[in-house]
């Protein structure tokens, strides 16, 4: 095996890859906060198992889809590489294990929108199918030399659309698979009037933010050409956040509320998706108006899921989906000349460079959305999505997973779940508990 020097730039690769990795349990923090207590485990599990899941796949052949000669100019061939024996003992391992944490932190995102309510033993089939047949077809379409690259049948006709970290395969594809799951899934009962609905854990939501933004240096910066391009993206990835975050606050008090701590938590992670796909082709005053008008933006747009009567659970796609067709689209406006010459509107180009970042985010929203009704269609009449009203009614910590997030009343009291040993069935433990204690008395939902 021939011995590969390891460069500075191999190890800034493996760096970027382990913060994006760490992305992931952020947002389970992120969105296990933001869940009742009853369902905190559960929500953290479904981003857990997606490392597991896409991990595998991306092995045996989600990377091999990803680029290589192109079926039809939508995905690459499966079979090429499969098991990435052809790439052992190469440095192209590296770049392979950095691209594998984006398809995990993608299809992790769609989880927030069905929370408190979907059956884990669906979502674990889900997952691989929605990354093989829709996070890596985009990735080809756009970063693989498919349809929306400068050779394909789209790119050529209108542009090229650019999208450096992942806006339109990363959240926008995301976002609509989100909203196409939850209406698939229904309404949580209680959804718009139970307040036992609201985020049980605000410091994990916190927290989940801050792993968040911390792992998203290492999301937009990894791909950095250079240092130039590498000290740019980092201050856009610092503006455009700050930018959202006090874009989102304002909002929150024009409208007569008080500044939220979810509110900057929301915001931060709407300028993060933002400026995804712009990080690195906007100047930093480019990214505080991106950021500024994404926290804005989905600051409003995550009440629309009241008026329109969908049960979006965690506002994936108030928040991914919004922010990542701004940050998209807004390049065609704020974008600095690129290599050929594009640029956009606000910086001397003419409307080639918009017009390109429009097409593509139809092109991603229509493949993104029918496949996802597709696999989510088949797996509703198969398996099915939704627990039993009892499941919900017990949360499903209990029910799914024979777990508590907390235990209250000492000595660790309170009902557990154990397996019969005559029939294997699931029986409910209850512990002797003090007469005057009520098991409602904290006030959990």
């Amino acid at each position: 095996m021939e011995t590969i020097e390891l460069t500075s730039g191999h190890v800034w690769t493996m760096v970027c890859a382990a913060l994006v990795l760490l992305m992931t349990p952020g947002l389970a923090f992120f969105y296990g906060g933001m869940t009742r207590a009853k369902a905190a485990l559960n929500m953290m599990m479904m981003s857990f198992v997606s490392i597991g899941l896409v991990a595998v796949v991306w092995v045996l052949w989600g990377y091999n889809m990803t680029g290589g000669d192109g079926i039809a100019q939508i995905f690459g061939n499966p079979f090429a590489d499969f098991g990435l024996y052809g790439s052992f003992g190469t440095e192209d391992l590296i770049g392979i294990g950095f691209g594998a944490t984006f398809a995990i932190i993608t299809v992790a995102l769609i989880s927030g929108a069905i929370a408190d309510r979907a059956k884990f033993s669906t979502w674990v089939v889900f997952v691989p199918i929605w990354v093989t047949a829709v996070y890596c077809p985009l990735a080809f379409m756009v970063w693989g030399g498919g349809l929306l690259s400068a050779d394909g049948v789209i790119g050529s006709a209108v542009g090229e659309a650019v999208d450096f970290a992942g806006g339109l395969v990363v959240h926008i594809s995301a976002g609509v698979a989100a909203l196409v799951i939850a209406l698939l899934l229904g309404k949580r009962k209680g959804f718009g009037t139970d307040p036992g609905h609201r985020a049980h854990n605000i410091p994990f939501v916190m927290l989940g933010a801050t792993l968040l933004w911390f792992g998203w240096f290492g999301f937009n910066g990894g791909a950095a050409g250079d240092a130039t391009e590498a000290g740019l993206i980092w201050v856009n990835t610092l503006a455009a956040p700050a930018a959202a975050m006090l874009g989102w606050l304002l909002t929150e008090r024009i409208r007569g509320k008080r500044a939220t701590s979810i509110g900057s938590a929301s915001g931060i992670v709407a300028g993060l998706v933002a400026i995804t796909p712009a990080c690195a082709f906007v100047d930093p005053v480019g990214a505080l108006i991106i950021g500024f008008i994404a926290g804005a933006a989905c600051a409003l747009a995550v009440g629309l899921k009241y008026k329109l009567g969908f049960d979006d659970s965690l506002d994936v796609v108030g928040l991914h989906l919004v922010a990542g067709i701004i940050g998209t689209v807004m390049i065609g406006l704020l974008g600095r000349p690129l290599e050929d010459g594009r640029a956009g509107l606000f910086y001397g180009g003419d409307a080639s460079l918009l017009l390109a970042q429009v097409v593509a985010v139809l092109v991603a929203v229509v493949y993104a959305g029918v496949v996802t009704f597709v696999i989510g269609i088949a797996l509703k009449a198969t398996m099915g999505w939704r627990v039993t009203a009892e499941e919900e009614e017990a949360g499903l910590d209990r029910s799914l997973h024979s777990e508590n997030a907390y235990e209250f009343g000492g000595g660790g009291m309170g009902t557990s779940y154990s397996e019969s040993p005559d029939t294997g069935e699931q029986e409910t433990v209850t512990a002797a508990a003090p007469a005057d204690r009520e098991a409602t008395s904290v006030g959990v939902k």
